[in-house]
């Protein structure tokens, strides 16, 4: 057996499985949910007291040195902005709108919010700099109601001019805007607090809102999920007692991951907070361009514990084939790995797991689960040895989980989730709220599970996809995309990086295909010209051969008609977050892009696309 570091773990290890006689499961965690505060600045507050000078946020600046926040000034420092919001009239029905990324400020803004008792919406930066319409900007604000609007610098500038009502006031972190009074960042954070502000902080409650965070919009529009101060500060006590070892020593986090989202935003700032760890804000992205950066932070700092999608996991992986420096740093007080938002390839695991060997002499441990913004996220996890892609583990302390089979998606079992960690609902959505909880208060999550082993379910729960995107073939025959997105994406290794499922009440199953550009090129060399685009990449004999044989070895080796995948089409126009095809994180939203592009897939099982990959007869 593979030898792993040690990392304590705990909490959702094992649980309680009770079979109701209306055909439901229930499971909880066999340990309790032990006591946490009524407020995360309660964290604040005690680190500020117990650790006064520990750093609890880093940023490089412009120069390439790190600028580093305090957990005490900090504190001082959000008292004065929340004097500053209470005195320009912000409320619950006109919160504190953030336009711009992870940075100082922002984090400060933030919990001078908290401190005020004011709730904070933080926005997709995309929904600014790429948007071209800026129609998801107007939504988020016009749903929310900002009394006040931060962006780090001018240029957003044009999406406030298009979304920002003239009447709401405007805080930049740097520069002006022209024709429009702002107000300076250092005005906001130069106020004295006073009985007001103090007031306002001892009145924080732990049902007292924290933030308004939209969903990802990966199956629906975005809603504005109510986070409260309760469900944050239960969650992250969940985590603690499955991840023991964030006890042992106050983490440290290498951390890009957007604070718009709750992966970043909650958990990720939420973790260093409570245990009274140092975040590193990594200004770098899983992107061809975002890399040379993050991997330039991880050479330098060793986090004890790392949080990323997959695809910087893969990125990560991939450098360190050639780069010692970051594979040894990076592993040198790395305790444990998790991910979230899709699948991690195995073979991406694999790679890891042998980087890590060749570093320390030992695995360190890559955890997964299910969590999401409506829980503020985490409600499974699987922390063993013996994880692999596709696991989601046992409920931690306090969530409790109920397994529903639903007839009417082809058999497959919904898990729902209620706990102190589950939103009361979206915001100005009474509708919305309603639907998305059962008759006893479950949230209903949309996703699929099954057991690992049915004999044995303590070994956990395994994905099953979206009941939400499924559909049936012309057979009535149901197609489950989720493991099916999973097999293309894995069997398409380099060079397919996700995959849309066509055939709703056709014969047979097809797929859209986007494509790895970069990897593209590599697999075709001096066939094309470095700098060619993926229309022409598509056109060459070694890209040509490598789709038909995918095509080829799908159908081949499917089980059946709901998993034979017959013909693709590589998608040459990306998708659009303006049309709702892509969420802000790079989430496919399957059902806009079939909408979208419903010609492509008609023409594609009508057998009329001239640039369809369809698959030889066996």
């Amino acid at each position: 057996m593979p030898r792993y570091r040690d990392a304590a773990v705990g909490g959702c290890l094992s649980a309680h499985v009770e079979h109701r006689a209306d055909g439901a499961l229930l499971l909880r965690s066999t340990e309790a949910l032990a006591p946490y505060p009524a407020r995360l600045t309660d964290r604040l507050l005690h680190w500020a007291q117990e650790a006064p000078q520990r750093t609890f946020v880093a940023r490089r600046d412009r120069g390439g040195a790190w600028v580093r926040l305090s957990y005490a000034p900090l504190l001082q420092q959000a008292r004065a902005v929340a004097q500053s919001l209470l005195d320009r009239g912000v409320s619950v029905e006109r919160p504190v709108a953030i336009l711009s990324g992870n940075d100082l400020e922002h984090l400060q803004l933030t919990f001078g919010a908290m401190l005020a008792g004011v709730p904070y919406v933080p926005v997709s930066p995309a929904y600014s700099l790429v948007s071209r319409d800026f129609g998801k900007l107007r939504q988020v604000l016009a749903t929310v109601t900002p009394g006040l609007v931060y962006a780090a610098t001018p240029e957003y500038a044009t999406a406030i001019e298009a979304a920002v009502g003239a009447d709401v006031p405007v805080v930049l972190g740097e520069g002006t805007l022209p024709g429009r009074t702002t107000i300076a960042w250092a005005e906001l954070a130069a106020a004295m607090p006073g009985p007001r502000q103090a007031a306002a902080e001892q009145a924080v409650g732990p049902d007292t809102i924290v933030k308004f965070l939209f969903t990802s919009g990966s199956t629906k529009a975005p809603k504005a999920v109510t986070t409260t101060h309760r469900m944050i500060c239960s969650n992250l006590q969940m985590i603690r007692q499955c991840f023991g070892f964030l006890a042992e020593e106050p983490p440290v986090l290498v951390d890009w991951l957007p604070w718009n989202h709750v992966f970043g935003g909650t958990h990720n700032v939420g973790i260093a907070l409570y245990n009274g760890g140092t975040l590193y804000i990594d200004d770098g992205r899983p992107t061809p361009a975002g890399m040379a950066e993050t991997l330039r932070n991880l050479r330098e700092i060793a986090p004890t514990v790392y949080f990323n999608v997959p695809k910087g996991l893969e990125e990560i992986a991939r450098a360190m084939e050639h780069d010692t420096l970051l594979r040894d740093t990076f592993f040198s007080r790395c305790r444990a790995m998790m991910f979230a938002g899709a699948a991690l390839s195995q073979q991406v695991w694999d790679r890891l797991h042998a980087h890590a060997e060749a570093a320390i002499g030992e695995r360190v441990r890559i955890m997964t689960g299910l969590g999401m913004t409506e829980t503020a996220p985490t409600c499974t996890f699987a922390v063993g040895t013996d994880v692999a892609s596709g696991h989601l583990g046992l409920p931690v302390p306090g969530v409790e989980a109920k397994l529903v089979r639903d007839e009417t998606t082809g058999g497959k079992t919904e898990i729902r989730f209620r706990g102190p960690n589950v939103m009361p609902g979206y915001w100005r959505a009474p509708e919305q709220t309603h639907a998305a909880f059962d008759e006893e208060g479950y949230y209903r999550t949309g996703d699929a599970v099954r057991w690992l082993d049915a004999a044995d379910p303590q070994r956990g729960l395994f994905f099953d996809g979206r009941t939400a995107e499924d559909f049936k073939l012309s057979t009535g025959t149901f197609v489950s995309v989720g493991p099916l997105r999973a097999r293309i994406v894995a069997a398409g290794d380099p060079c397919v990086q996700d995959a849309i499922i066509t055939g709703l009440n056709q014969d047979e199953v097809g797929a859209l295909v986007l494509a790895r550009v970069d990897e593209l090129r590599a697999l075709v060399g001096a066939a094309a010209p470095g700098d060619a685009a993926l229309a022409q990449l598509l056109t060459t004999a070694p890209a040509r051969s490598f789709f038909q044989g995918l095509v080829d070895r799908l159908a081949r080796e499917a089980t059946g008609s709901a998993s034979r995948v017959t013909r693709l089409h590589v998608l040459v126009e990306p998708p659009s977050i303006d049309h709702g095809e892509v969420t802000d994180k790079g989430s496919i939203n399957q059902r806009a892009v079939l909408a979208r592009r419903a010609a492509l897939v008609e023409a594609l099982h009508a057998g009329r696309d001239p640039d369809a990959f369809m698959a030889n007869p066996a």
